[in-house]
């Protein structure tokens, strides 16, 4: 008996997956970042009989995927701004909303040629690395508190050949004492009492240390505050992803942290309040706002 078509295939696929209640487009996902394909490149093979490799991995990865297993992880690899990066259970999957966070640092700093950038909590590296593809002569350091997450960090920067400071440690305490022009965070702010409205494959396989933060989620905002307050490491801006019902709230630790301080709330593409931005001009600086 000959294999299906990848058309053929692809429609296998989506009615399996909606028996299982999941997305049916994620079928497609798994042959495209498989094959690393585009969708043009499936297009023009719509019609042909799938290899005998090519038809066995997919229907294991569709299984896997049936069975909750996130996609990215099935696959081992996710996008993020443009790019491919190693994913697995030791690193959170990079977000969309997360790309718009990139783009905010690199919109607002367009015409500086030379920074130092800090990506605290770098888990994948998406942030710091895709920083650094952009603006190749920025200076990148990135932490993790998390030795395994760093090793995929290390992986990706390797694989995408840009070079940057990786450092393990909890938040500044890795590059306590050095100054930077940018620190940027996506860290973790999921509150306990939020778990029910989460996917189940994301509370079953993205790491919690990365998800989930105490004090209502605002446990890692409060410490960058305190630590920076205490002058531990020394920016002329931070960045901050947020949860969406969090901008007031973090806002509150900031202005009241550094009343000097410019904070700034962002929406994403969504409407919905996703990003802070802290310009401390005049307030961990000196009073002529010079680091």
């Amino acid at each position: 008996m000959s294999n299906p078509t990848y058309f053929e295939a692809l429609k296998w696929a989506s009615l399996f997956i909606k028996k299982h209640q999941l997305e049916e487009e994620s079928g497609k996902f798994l042959l495209l970042e498989r094959q690393q394909w585009r969708e043009t490149d499936l297009l023009k093979r719509y019609q042909d009989e799938m290899p005998d490799a090519i038809f066995l991995q997919f229907k294991q990865d569709v299984q896997r995927y049936s069975e909750g297993i996130p996609a990215q992880y099935v696959i081992g690899s996710a996008p993020f701004y443009g790019r491919t990066f190693k994913v697995n259970q030791d690193v959170l999957i990079p977000r969309p909303e997360t790309e718009e966070l990139v783009e905010w640092i690199l919109m607002d700093n367009q015409q500086v040629d030379d920074i130092s950038v800090l990506d605290v909590g770098t888990g994948s590296g998406a942030i710091g690395l895709s920083v650094k593809a952009e603006q190749p002569n920025w200076q990148v350091t990135v932490t993790d508190i998390s030795a395994e997450a760093l090793k995929v960090a290390e992986e990706n920067s390797n694989q995408l050949k840009l070079q940057v400071e990786l450092l393990k440690g909890d938040l500044l305490e890795p590059v306590r004492g050095r100054t930077f022009d940018i620190i940027v965070s996506n860290p973790p702010y999921i509150a306990a009492d939020e778990v029910r409205l989460m996917d189940q494959s994301v509370i079953d396989y993205e790491p919690k240390m990365a998800l989930f933060a105490e004090h209502n989620g605002l446990q890692i905002y409060e410490r960058l505050a305190e630590a920076l307050k205490q002058k531990k490491v020394k920016t002329k801006a931070l960045y901050l992803e947020i949860g969406f019902k969090q901008a007031k709230a973090v806002k509150q630790i900031f202005v009241e942290a550094f009343p000097l301080a410019r904070v700034t709330v962002k929406k994403d593409m969504e409407n919905h309040d996703r990003m802070v931005r802290v310009d401390f001009e005049g307030s961990i600086n000196d009073e002529n706002g010079n680091l």
